[in-house]
């Protein structure tokens, strides 16, 4: 549209003197207007004094190309071509804008361009400005708002500019200078620099990726906070929840709902956990369970903790261990779990402490501490152990030492106070066997094949004959003893030293002379799967 000259007052009277009329509509030059402005508005004020609040809110035009007034069906309003307008401190920009002086609306189009202080710049294709509420809807084939830190970009954005708040319902795209976030939803408050995202979030940093369905993100705190399924990927492992917190610049979280750590050594899982995302360092609370991938360990219990850079885990509150080896599986109970992995090797050690149950399907056990190396199948029986199994023999030492083979128990080391009991079925009898140390073989089955002992020897075992006929009780004492049995029955025994023994007909065997001194069968307190798990609980 040509731009027409009004700076020539004669060219302005003339206009003054013609009228168009067209549709009703009577259009009039601005200069004109502001010729005769000062009659008019006294007119108005005269006869509508009841809008004079509404004039002073009214959007004020700074300047145009061109302005044209259009009055139709008396609705008052202008049409300004290249025009800048101004309302609480914001800039309004378009190409072309009509502007409903009743309702104090304008509909811009071309460029549009709204500025808002030194901070906040909204640009599109189409303006919707409601002078009364300060409602601004801009849409186009891309619309931004941009601030001092971050552009947000999106078809349509409704931008409510007396509370600060940008709000969009079709997809969108943030981005500042360390994040790229994109969301179906979102609202951006750009006073307080947060941002409420929904639907389909995503979050993607230089050091991870977070994807959400809800998501609110403080640009100035750094923290963002999700509600929903959540997953939070970094080139060292993954984590996945549904409720919780994230800082983007410490790597920080947390999570208040069901919550599992993910990479390449473990997995930690927890009703909440805290991660530190640069050190992969975590605490859970509640139904902890932790998984060593490697050699297949699993510690439970309320809460535990693990370090990364150490391999090193803690769990404790009704904490247990399972490890499975060859389809059987080792479960260990203690007050307080340990767990430490060494990179270099691939091995793990576990140690337990204090009121320790084990369980497996050959043995059980308990004690007040133990050792289970993984790499040597290597079990550490510490203070009062006590071992049994569903071959009917129990075992007790100062300590006691188990070497697994195949996962099957193959030599057990008895040291100090060392006394090991068979149960004979045959004669509904025990086979006892102590001394200072014991070493105790096993064949397949987990069967007793051979005991040694050196020092201070002691045994009490039945003598049958061929005919599986009980003959009498053999109690000898000697420093060192070899006995040799077969079914939990004491086949051959040899003697290095002196023995002093005797052998006592079933006749005359006294009450006191079945046991050894010491002599305490606890099978009643073996301990159960369930009750090694806390499942009887």
């Amino acid at each position: 549209m040509k731009k027409k000259n009004y700076s020539d007052p004669c060219n302005a009277f003339k206009l003054l003197n013609v009228i168009i009329i067209k549709r009703n509509i009577f259009q009039l030059t601005f200069f004109a207007l502001l010729i005769l402005s000062p009659y008019l508005f006294a007119q108005k004020v005269l006869t509508q004094p009841q809008q004079a609040n509404q004039s002073e809110d009214l959007v004020e035009i700074l300047k145009s190309d061109e302005l044209e007034i259009i009055n139709e069906n008396g609705v008052d309003s202008r049409r300004v071509t290249n025009g800048v307008f101004k309302h609480k401190g914001a800039l309004l920009y378009s190409k072309l804008a009509i502007q409903n002086i009743n309702t104090n609306v304008i509909e811009a189009f071309g460029n549009v361009k709204i500025v808002q202080g030194d901070t906040v710049t909204v640009t599109g294709d189409t303006l919707f400005y409601f002078g009364n509420t300060r409602l601004a809807i801009v849409s186009g084939r891309k619309t931004v708002l941009k601030d001092q830190k971050r552009t947000l970009t999106t078809r349509k954005i409704e931008y409510d500019m007396a509370n600060g708040l940008a709000n969009y319902k079709v997809p969108g795209r943030t981005v500042d200078e360390e994040n790229v976030l994109t969301s179906k939803e979102g609202i951006y408050n750009t006073s307080t620099k947060e941002f409420t995202y929904y639907k389909n979030v995503k979050l993607v940093n230089k050091k991870y990726t977070l994807t959400t369905d809800t998501l609110l993100y403080n640009s100035l705190t750094k923290w963002s906070y999700f509600t929903g399924a959540t997953k939070i990927v970094n080139k060292d492992g993954t984590v996945v929840g549904t409720r919780g917190q994230y800082n983007t610049e410490s790597a920080q979280s947390s999570f208040h709902k069901r919550t599992t750590v993910d990479n390449e050594t473990y997995t930690l899982t927890a009703d909440s956990l805290v991660v530190d995302g640069k050190t992969n360092n975590g605490q859970g609370k509640g139904n902890v369970v932790i998984v060593a991938k490697k050699d297949k360990t699993v510690l439970n219990g309320d809460e535990g903790y693990y370090w990364k850079s150490q391999g090193f885990s803690k769990i404790f509150g009704h904490a247990y261990v399972r490890n499975v080896v060859s389809e059987d599986t080792l479960y260990i109970r203690a007050d307080t779990l340990y767990s430490y992995e060494n990179a270099r090797d691939s091995t793990r050690k576990l140690i337990g402490h204090k009121n320790v149950f084990i369980y497996k399907s050959d043995f059980q056990g308990k004690c007040d501490s133990i050792t289970y190396n993984t790499a040597d199948s290597i079990i550490r029986f510490f203070r009062q152990p006590i071992l049994w199994s569903d071959q009917h023999y129990q075992m007790e030492a100062d300590s006691i030492t188990a070497f697994l083979v195949n996962n099957e128990i193959n030599r057990m080391l008895l040291k100090g106070k060392s006394f090991v009991i068979t149960e004979d079925t045959l004669v509904r009898q025990f086979n006892q066997v102590k001394g200072r140390v014991i070493n105790a073989y096993f064949e397949t089955g987990n069967k007793l094949k051979q005991v040694l002992v050196d020092g201070n020897g002691e045994s009490a075992y039945y003598a049958i004959d061929d005919k599986d006929k009980n003959i009498g009780l053999n109690r000898v004492e000697c420093g060192r003893m070899n006995l040799q049995f077969v079914n939990n029955q004491v086949q051959k025994i040899s003697f290095v030293g002196k023995p002093d023994g005797k052998l006592i007909p079933p006749s005359k065997i006294k009450p006191t002379e079945r046991q050894l001194d010491g002599f305490n069968w606890r099978i009643k307190e073996k301990p159960t799967k369930e009750k090694t798990t806390w499942a009887e609980l």
